[in-house]
């Protein structure tokens, strides 16, 4: 029998373990209420997650419209197709259908069927017919869903400027990287939910997270000049057999760009086309050489010596310090000794003796090297500084290049001559358009760009875009002397190729030998702007290695006359009998 101590020591063990267990419940009970009201909305989720499976959905890219509205960059409806391994029921069907409809390989397709993973990709970008017949034979586990690739109208017109996309749909190079943020847009998800076993429950239906579109881009491009200087330059390239042909048209007041045409252009919708011919032995990274060839845009990567264009520059230096003016007098014997250098004109009888407005009609290297030697490294110098030679112009183009220019220290007065007239060193023809504009719109250093504004979806403004612009680089005065004197050079001088009946046409010449010398390959190029007097459009062609006559007046002017002649016009640009 228990004695009373031995009753009370029990009955409170009773008690210790009772108030335990009561604690217990009380706890476990708080902890239910806390998960069931306080975390329900968390655990809901985690629940939810762990029955959904996410495919992604592309958003539509924003469009790029030239400046009167032509959409130059597009989407196209298209496919991408997927399977789910846990939810196919007929592999062997599955593999042969989409090896029919796709054009795949059955090893790569069975690799992908078989693969045990929440969602396989088998093919992205697949046509919208392909993809319909596919998902017309409703088989379990197979996806088709639709989404964007890019697409554009018009080919290879401007390709290298308009850039591509890739299977990601973002921007690879040109414009489609530079405004990617403003063009991109953002993904939408489909969510479809699963048992345990990662079988969709169809009852369940799918869930909708739309995409949202990226916004318009409106550029400076005008389309039918874009496509006019092509045509030129697919002309003079054959015509002239030459390597490439560039053609750069701006408004030299503001920076826009009207065309930029670097032939020969690639196809935009095909961009890792390689050429025919191009062998079949070559490696991964000898084609993607090739590619990054074809992709180049010359107008802002490649620099080259501008020659006699370059005199531009040279002079508006020298009528801006004051050692010369138009009425300046030069003597021309066919040459002009520089130290212990013996440098040649191109007339080697001379032009004899002149005044400064004729040296400049004449492309007299003798005259602008005395202007130059008149400057002195130090001023010359710093006028190469001040008019942004040696900084990058900021178009809105990827891989822009810089000039490539010697050193002041290690400059001497030969280095100094050459330069003068436009050799020994080398800028890219971007550069040289927008200093030239510089020059001859009064003295104000304008950024070249594309990029006008952005538009939502129902064409509402959402951004303009504003430039840099340096003012003061010459004065009016020197920019008012330059333009009459680039005039007289077209209309009774060197350039007078580019002249065209009732309009005042200003512009200059070059015919440049590239390195190494006496390889017998040049480069002919005119920069021509109009009206004269008050420049409202400026161009340059560059014909790289034309094969016979390749004298600047007479291969590039032309070109710039022709294109003149159709887009003056058309911009609204009246002759003076008009």
């Amino acid at each position: 029998m228990l004695t009373d101590n031995n009753k009370i020591f029990h009955r409170k063990k009773i008690l210790v373990i009772f108030l335990v267990c009561a604690g217990m419940m009380v706890f476990l009970f708080g902890r239910l209420v806390y998960l069931c009201v306080w975390r329900a909305e968390h655990y809901s989720q985690l629940a939810t997650d762990l029955h959904e499976r996410e495919r992604s959905i592309k958003a539509a890219r924003g469009r790029i419209l030239d400046c009167n509205g032509n959409v130059l960059a597009d989407n196209k409806t298209v496919c991408t197709v997927s399977v789910i391994h846990n939810q196919i029921e007929d592999p062997e069907k599955v593999i042969q259908v989409l090896c029919r409809e796709l054009g795949l390989s059955e090893e790569y397709v069975t690799k992908r069927v078989e693969k045990y993973s929440s969602m396989e990709r088998i093919k992205s970008n697949v046509d919208k017919e392909v993809g319909d017949r596919i998902r017309e034979y409703d088989l379990p586990g197979v996806k088709v869903d639709e989404d964007y690739k890019r697409y554009y109208p018009y080919n290879d017109l401007a390709s290298k400027v308009l850039g591509f996309t890739g299977g990601d749909n973002q921007g690879i190079i040109g414009l489609e990287v530079i405004y990617e943020e403003y063009l991109q847009g953002k993904a939408g998800t489909i969510l479809t939910v699963t048992d345990a076993k990662g079988i969709e429950v169809e009852a369940a239906g799918e869930r909708r997270i739309e995409p949202v579109s990226g916004n318009d881009l409106c550029i400076s491009m005008d389309m039918n000049i874009q496509s006019y200087a092509t045509q030129l330059a697919v002309q003079a390239m054959a015509t002239k057999e030459a390597d490439s042909v560039s053609i750069l048209v701006m408004n030299p007041k503001n920076g826009e760009i009207y065309a930029m045409v670097n032939v020969p252009e690639f196809d935009l919708n095909d961009p890792y086309a390689l050429p025919e011919g191009t062998s079949d032995t070559l490696t991964a990274e000898e084609k993607q050489n090739i590619l990054n060839g074809i992709w180049r845009n010359g107008c802002i990567n490649d620099t080259y010596e501008p020659g006699s264009t370059f005199k531009i520059i040279t002079a508006a230096a020298g009528l801006e310090e004051g050692v010369i003016t138009k009425e300046s007098s030069f003597s021309c014997p066919g040459f002009i000794v520089v130290d212990d250098r013996k440098i040649r004109c191109h007339k080697i009888a001379g032009h004899g003796t002149q005044d400064f407005t004729h040296c400049m009609m004449n492309s007299c290297n003798p005259a602008l090297i005395s202007v130059g030697l008149r400057l002195g490294i130090d001023r010359y110098y710093a006028y190469f500084e001040q008019f942004g030679l040696k900084s990058k112009t900021g178009i809105d183009l990827p891989g822009e290049a810089g000039t490539i220019m010697h050193k002041k220290e290690n400059m001497g007065n030969v280095e100094l001559a050459t330069v003068a007239f436009g050799q020994s060193f080398q800028i890219t023809p971007v550069q040289l358009i927008t200093t030239a504009s510089s020059i001859i719109n009064g003295g104000n250093r304008i950024t070249p760009h594309f990029g006008v504004k952005t538009l939502d979806a129902e064409g509402n403004v959402l951004e303009t875009f504003q430039y840099p612009v340096t003012e003061g680089v010459v004065s009016e005065e020197t920019s008012a002397t330059m333009r009459e004197i680039l005039e007289m050079v077209v209309a009774e001088g060197s350039g007078k190729n580019g002249k065209i009946d009732g309009f005042r046409i200003g512009g200059k010449t070059a015919t440049s030998q590239t390195l190494p010398r006496g390889s017998g390959r040049y480069i002919s190029s005119f920069i021509g702007f109009a009206p004269a007097d008050d420049p409202e459009v400026i161009a340059l062609a560059i014909v790289n290695n034309p094969q016979g006559v390749y004298y600047g007046g007479q291969v590039a002017a032309p070109i710039i006359r022709q294109l003149f002649e159709n887009i003056l016009p058309y911009l609204g640009i009246m002759g003076y009998n008009q």
